[in-house]
């Protein structure tokens, strides 16, 4: 079943995405009966690798992150400064329900307050975002465990310990959380000693990473739908929408977002500053009669392939979810994985997923 068809068997359903199961062990206040006590090593510092830190400061395991780029959040980043209201550059819909916040929470004394509204067939953050969730709820308790401008260069698994080798040093642990976008792996922009086992390799290297491209356009007057869906043939081949960004929001504001993922974000990705916003309006002015020049006030974009650390958009919604799940498995008790990428097979890519990956993990190292 790929990722489109569960979504799709959800909604016959009626039924919301869900959040599989509520790990007991991994309960803040059930640390006597975890049996780990070394060293964590956890790579990303984005949705999976901040949730598994998480976890692990709540059960009183030794951990650090170590992430490439100096800030945390990997795609759930934002811009604060185009509108009155956080600009989500990646990730931007809770594909959940909302009962996720405290369940990614795990403690039942902190009081979780996330205001969203119905955005059919998912849920908009009003006035917040994904990154401001893990902003107020998640990174204050592991700030000082995370490792800035930490560039992974290699694991070394075939000692007692492992081996991490950055460009700045190395870093000894019992195990190791790998958090990184599947792009990383498949351009080998991290090495295994010994390399890993041939079937997690096809897994890797057959995976299909979409390109992702992001951008928000603000109007001087809202003369467009909430929402403007291309036909993509094949469906593998990506998609494309323009979508009311200002919708929900407490602004004045008219911001249209354009979200393209696999080939249709090529036509993007190469373009100029001014070269992207001639093609966007003139794209814009031929759906919605020549209204979009004269309204154009500016405009943002995200170039995920741009990105060093992430390169790419996300997996194919449209992987063998067989696939999906040997990404995630643990290599020789040593090497673990967490993240959107690195789920049981059943859904995949979205943030709650990485979170539940992350929770899968750490209940495997605790047991």
């Amino acid at each position: 079943m790929t990722r489109v068809e569960f979504i799709k068997m959800c909604g016959i359903l009626g039924v919301s995405l869900p959040f599989q199961t509520v790990l007991t062990s991994c309960n803040k206040d059930d640390v006597n009966n975890i049996k780990f006590s070394g060293k964590v090593i956890i790579i990303g510092a984005g949705a999976g690798g901040l949730s598994a830190g998480y976890l692990l400061q709540q059960q009183g395991i030794d951990f650090e992150i170590l992430e490439a780029t100096s800030i945390y959040g990997g795609r759930m980043k934002i811009n604060t400064d185009f509108a009155d209201f956080p600009i989500p550059l990646g990730a931007e819909w809770l594909e959940t329900n909302t009962n996720i916040f405290q369940e990614i929470v795990n403690d039942s004394t902190t009081q979780v307050n996330v205001e969203t509204i119905p955005d059919d067939p998912d849920r908009k953050f009003v006035n917040s975002s994904w990154f401001n969730f893990f902003e107020e709820y998640i990174v204050p308790s592991i700030s000082n465990k995370i490792v800035y401008n930490s560039i992974v260069q290699s694991i070394d698994y075939s000692g007692i310990q492992i081996v991490i080798t950055t460009q700045k040093g190395q870093y000894i642990a019992d195990k190791v959380i790998v958090s990184v976008p599947t792009k990383i792996l498949q351009d080998g922009d991290i090495s295994f000693i010994p390399t890993l086992p041939q079937d997690k390799q096809d897994a890797i290297n057959g995976t299909t990473i979409w390109e992702g491209f992001k951008a928000f356009i603000e109007f001087s007057q809202n003369f467009y739908n909430n929402e403007f869906e291309f036909e993509i043939t094949p469906s593998s081949d990506g998609k494309k929408i323009y979508y009311n960004a200002a919708f929900g929001q407490n602004t004045s504001k008219n911001i249209l977002g354009l979200f393209a993922v696999g080939k249709p974000a090529i036509d993007y990705i190469s373009l100029s500053d001014n070269q992207l916003k001639d093609f966007i309006l003139n794209e814009l002015d031929g759906i919605y009669s020549n209204q979009a020049t004269p309204n154009y006030v500016k405009h943002i974009s995200q170039n995920w392939n741009d990105e060093p650390f992430i390169k790419a958009g996300y997996m194919t919604d449209l992987a063998d979810w067989r696939t999906v799940k040997k990404l995630r498995e643990t290599v020789a008790d040593k090497i673990y994985f967490a993240g959107g990428a690195y789920t049981d097979g059943e859904d995949w890519v979205s943030v709650h997923t990485a979170a539940q990956s992350a929770k899968n993990t750490i209940e495997e190292i605790g047991n």
